[in-house]
């Protein structure tokens, strides 16, 4: 028998309690072990529940106790998370967590601690929630170079952006509507700013490339300045708005790495995923596009994905799984001013035909779109590839030259 402590006992922490109390004969089963709780660490207290006589609000009875060999952190957060992780992990514990933020600042340092002390730092729930999306990059896909990974990676911005296109709903009643349901949180700004989501494509970058990259490194916009005319204009145009989470390795062998709204094209395989699914497209020199589709987040989707990597610590306790990225610098991506992409440009003006000229002369290939009902002063368009740079400078002559830019958003060919 094995013994195991969870560490927090919120949403997660209780799920993987219960998948693991529930599913106990299968789990050994497939683990080739009993598994047993032994500890349960939350500093609130929880009379009648039936796991009472495992409750502890005490690290260091967990960190102590040499017949607890996996230990689920499920707290969030970095603090305490980060030195009851590492501490473990020095005792010889195997960790598992679903905690996005502890691994995207701190998981090359605590992947380096695990590998010398010859133990196991899982977090298959930490990106996608239930979607196994780690395991496969790291397993499945590893006889390919990938070539880019493009995400929608947060569900509750998903759900706001599906319901401003399918129900033609406000940015503000779409979010509370989200908040009324559960889905974002009382202060949203993690989810509708793109942290949640730049925290993830970081993860999934440093697994795809080897080297840590930071969510420092990320160039990271939010959905709060995507309106009901920028998604009509994008359906004029034959696509839809999404906060994409998109890493690519350029030739000069640097990464293009960003979280931002990006208009995409109906037919791709990510302009379907709606609501609070996440989709991950992995693109491979081998494979090609492989896409992966479920529930991002909730108690017994991410539970589940903390319980495999539970599963196969005790699998892998004397032969430690290779899972593994160096630490990394700013010097591993393109700087964001220096990366090119098409855009997608709306603005105000009292002068149609002298916008008309501007824009032709400041943006490359600069073709203007239009929508049902759209006011007489607005103008919008899209361009070919530009520098970011030049958007900057373009958009900036626009505003001095009474051309109000009101909106300005990526247009991504996946």
């Amino acid at each position: 028998m094995i013994q195991a402590a969870v560490m927090g006992y919120g949403v997660v922490g209780s799920g993987v309690v219960e998948v693991l109390t529930e599913h106990k004969d299968s789990i050994a089963k497939r683990a080739k072990e009993e598994i047993n709780i032994k500890y349960i660490l939350d500093i609130r207290d929880f009379p009648g529940s039936p796991f009472a006589d495992k409750f502890t609000k005490d690290f260091e009875t967990i960190l102590n106790d040499d017949e607890v060999k996996v230990v689920a952190e499920v707290m969030g957060g970095v603090n305490p998370a980060y030195d009851f992780t590492k501490r473990c992990l020095l005792s010889g514990k195997s960790v598992v967590t679903s905690n996005k933020e502890l691994v995207a600042t701190k998981g090359a340092e605590l992947l380096e601690i695990a590998k010398k002390n010859n133990v196991n730092y899982l977090f298959e729930a930490s990106v996608g929630g239930g979607i196994p999306i780690i395991r496969p990059i790291s397993q499945c896909l590893a006889a390919n170079e990938v070539i880019e990974i493009a995400g929608i990676l947060n569900g509750t911005t998903n759900f706001i952006l599906t319901k401003m296109i399918c129900d033609n709903m406000a940015f503000e009643d779409a979010l509370k509507l989200a908040q009324d349901n559960g889905y974002a949180e009382r202060n949203p700004a993690a989810d509708i700013e793109g942290l949640d989501a730049g925290r993830k494509i970081a993860i999934l970058a440093s697994l795809a490339y080897g080297k840590h990259i930071y969510p420092d490194f990320v160039h990271t916009q939010g959905i709060t300045k995507i309106t009901l005319e920028d998604v009509a204009y994008a359906s004029s145009w034959g696509g839809v708005i999404k906060l994409i989470g998109q890493v690519k390795r350029l030739d000069d062998g640097k990464l293009d790495i960003a979280v931002e709204p990006m208009l995409i094209e109906k037919s791709s395989q990510l302009a379907n995923v709606d609501d609070v699914f996440n989709g991950i497209l992995v693109r491979g020199d081998a494979t090609g596009d492989v896409v992966f589709y479920g529930k991002g987040a909730g108690k017994l989707p991410t539970a589940s994905a903390v319980v495999a990597d539970i599963i196969d610590c005790v699998k892998h306790l004397k032969a430690r799984k290779y899972l593994y990225w160096a630490d990394g610098n700013a010097d591993c991506v393109k700087p964001y001013e220096e990366t090119s992409y098409s855009v997608y440009v709306r603005a105000e003006t009292n002068d149609k035909k002298f916008a008309a000229e501007k824009i032709s002369e400041l943006f490359v290939n600069a073709r203007t779109i239009v929508r049902a009902n759209a006011p007489e002063n607005e103008i919008a368009f899209v361009t070919d590839d530009m520098l970011v740079s030049r958007q900057e400078k373009a958009v900036d002559m626009l505003n001095k030259a009474g051309i109000e830019v009101k909106s300005k958003i990526r247009i991504a060919d996946f």
